[in-house]
């Protein structure tokens, strides 16, 4: 795998779900997707989902109101073949070419990203 940043004019539009709530169920990426009370619905430019709270905590910083930009660096790898991946919340279907990506370097919480999207939010750290 090989790090990368979010392109220094990349940002998210999110909010938190601070609501007495036991949460969502939603269909995204080919398979079921949850959030609980307390995770962020984030908007990354038109593509709409959740990231769990402790990770949006970690992995951004608040840039104005409501706007949010991602300040850890990834690990991500070109996948081979299509196939799936598990996530924190829920299941992720990916075709080859996208990306696998991991906020650590260990790779334990795996998500995939479009390879036009990571291409257009991403680039490599030499």
């Amino acid at each position: 795998m090989r790090q990368y940043r979010r392109k220094p004019d990349q940002f998210v539009v999110a909010i938190q779900l601070n609501l007495d709530t036991e949460g969502l169920r939603f269909c995204k990426w080919g398979g079921e997707q949850r959030c609980k009370a307390q995770d962020w619905l984030v908007d990354n430019d038109g593509d709409i989902y959740t990231v769990e709270r402790e990770t949006f905590a970690r992995t951004y910083a608040r840039i104005a109101p409501g706007h949010y930009r991602k300040i850890t660096p990834i690990w991500a790898e070109e996948a081979a073949t299509a196939g799936h991946v598990q996530t924190l919340e829920g299941t992720t279907r990916y075709e080859a070419g996208d990306y696998l990506v991991a906020d650590e370097r260990e790779g334990q919480a795996r998500y995939a990203v479009k390879r036009e999207k990571f291409l257009a939010m991403y680039q490599l750290v030499e």
